[in-house]
C-alpha cells in the first residue's frame, strides 16, 4: 500500500471513524484502524463489534493494499503534523508515515485479523434531510437514560410510519418526543431502538451533509451519508408504551416567550442547590408565571414572566436541570406549558414550528 493524502482529509476521516475503535477490548486489533487503498480512494474502517464505521476519502493511490494501525497513536501523529500532504506506505509489518521533513515508522497489525465489515440486506430504508435528523436528535437525546441496568432506556426509539418519523427518549423521570416527515414514505413501518450516544455522534458529524439514509437490517441499523456508513446493533427489548404516559387532560395551559422563560429558569436555578426544585406558580388571574426557588439557610429567588394563561391556578415543582434541558432545544419563539395538578407531569410543547413534546415528572414542593 502506498498513497498520498492531504492532512485535513486524513484528520477528518480519522475523527469520523474514531467512535468505532474499542478502548476496553483485550483484542488489540479492535483498537486499530483498518486502512485500505483501492481504486483512487482510501477506506478507513473501525469496529468494536457493536458499532462499525466506514469512511472513504479521495487520495493519490500509487499502490493498492491494506494494513491496520494502532488508532490512537496514528491519530496523535497525524494531528501533530503541519498542514501539508502526508505520505503513507506499508512495508512488511510497518507503516511509514511522512510529512515534509517528519517521518514515523509504526508497527502494524495483520489486516486479515480485522473483522469483516458487516454486510446487510435492508428491510426498511428511509431518507431524511440531514438538518431535520440533527434537529430531532438534539431535541430528544438529553432525555436518554444513563442507567445501563435498563438498556432499552439508553436508546432512542425511532418510529417509521409511512411518511412520518418520530423519535422518543425517556429516563423514567422525563420524556422527549420529536416528530417530522420523510420526503418519501417507507415501504413498511419499523420501530428501531438505537443507542442514544451513537445518534448524538452521528448528529455531530453531519453539519455539512444534505441527507441521511436510515436502513433496518435484522439486528442492525445502518446510517449512511456521503462517503460514511455507521452500523450499530439495535437495542433488544420492548420500548415502554410512551403514548399511555401522555396526559389526555389539562387543567391549565400557558403560552409564554421561550427565551424569557429559559433565562428566568436559569437565573432562579442558581439558588436551587443539590436536589432543591424550582416552583412554577401559574396564575390565570394576573396572567403571569412566577418561578421561584428556596434553599434553606442559603438563598431564595423568584422571577415573574408574562403569559397567556387559561385554566386553574397551579403550583408545581420541577427539577431545574430537566426544565433547562427541555427549553434549550425548543426552536420556536413561544412555548406552551400544560399541567393537571402539582402531582402530575408537566408538559412543554413547541408552538408551531417543528413538533416537540417534553414531559417531566413533578417534584414535591412545600405549599
Amino acid at each position: 500500500m502506498k498513497l498520498t493524502i492531504e492532512k485535513g482529509l486524513l484528520l477528518q476521516s480519522l475523527s469520523i471513524v474514531a467512535k468505532g475503535m474499542s478502548s476496553r477490548s483485550t483484542l488489540p486489533i479492535l483498537s486499530g484502524i483498518h486502512i485500505e487503498a483501492s481504486e483512487g480512494a482510501v477506506i478507513f474502517r473501525t469496529t468494536d463489534l457493536e458499532v462499525s464505521i466506514q469512511h472513504k476519502a479521495p487520495s493519490l493511490i500509487e499502490k493498492e493494499g491494506a494494513t491496520v494501525v494502532p488508532g490512537k497513536l496514528f491519530s496523535d501523529i497525524i494531528r501533530s503534523f503541519p498542514e501539508a500532504a502526508i505520505y503513507l506506505e506499508a512495508i512488511d509489518n510497518f507503516l511509514i508515515v511522512k510529512c515534509l521533513e517528519s517521518e514515523f515508522k509504526i508497527h502494524c497489525l495483520n489486516p486479515s485479523d480485522f473483522p469483516l465489515f458487516p454486510q446487510f440486506d435492508s428491510k426498511v430504508t428511509a431518507v431524511i434531510p440531514a438538518g431535520t435528523f440533527s434537529s430531532m436528535v438534539k431535541k430528544v437525546v438529553k432525555a436518554v437514560s444513563k442507567d445501563e441496568s435498563r438498556a432499552v432506556l439508553t436508546g432512542v426509539l425511532i418510529k417509521l410510519n409511512g411518511i412520518d418519523i418520530q423519535m422518543v427518549a425517556t429516563d423514567s423521570y422525563r420524556m422527549a418526543i420529536a416528530k417530522s416527515q420523510l420526503e418519501k414514505a417507507v415501504d413498511q413501518d419499523a420501530n428501531l431502538i438505537v443507542p442514544g450516544d451513537i445518534l448524538d455522534e452521528i448528529r455531530r458529524l453531519m453539519s455539512n451533509q444534505k441527507e441521511l439514509t436510515i436502513s433496518d437490517s435484522e439486528n442492525q441499523v445502518i446510517f449512511s451519508f456521503e462517503e460514511t456508513t455507521f452500523i450499530t446493533r439495535k437495542i433488544e427489548g420492548s420500548y415502554p408504551n410512551f403514548e399511555a404516559i401522555v396526559p389526555t387532560e389539562k387543567n391549565v395551559s400557558a403560552t409564554c416567550d421561550t427565551a424569557a422563560l429559559t433565562e428566568a429558569v436559569r437565573r432562579v436555578s442558581i439558588t436551587a442547590q443539590a436536589h432543591t426544585p424550582i416552583r412554577f406558580s401559574i396564575d390565570p388571574e394576573i396572567q403571569n408565571i412566577e418561578i421561584s426557588s428556596k434553599t434553606q439557610d442559603v438563598a431564595l429567588s423568584h422571577e415573574k414572566i408574562s403569559a397567556q394563561i387559561n385554566g386553574d391556578t397551579i403550583d408545581i415543582g420541577f427539577n431545574p436541570q430537566y426544565i433547562i434541558d427541555g427549553l434549550s432545544v425548543v426552536d420556536t419563539d413561544e412555548v406552551l406549558i400544560e399541567a393537571q395538578s402539582s402531582l402530575k407531569p408537566g408538559i412543554f410543547k413547541s408552538v408551531d414550528g417543528d413538533y416537540f413534546f417534553y414531559l417531566t415528572m413533578p417534584v414535591r414542593i412545600d405549599i
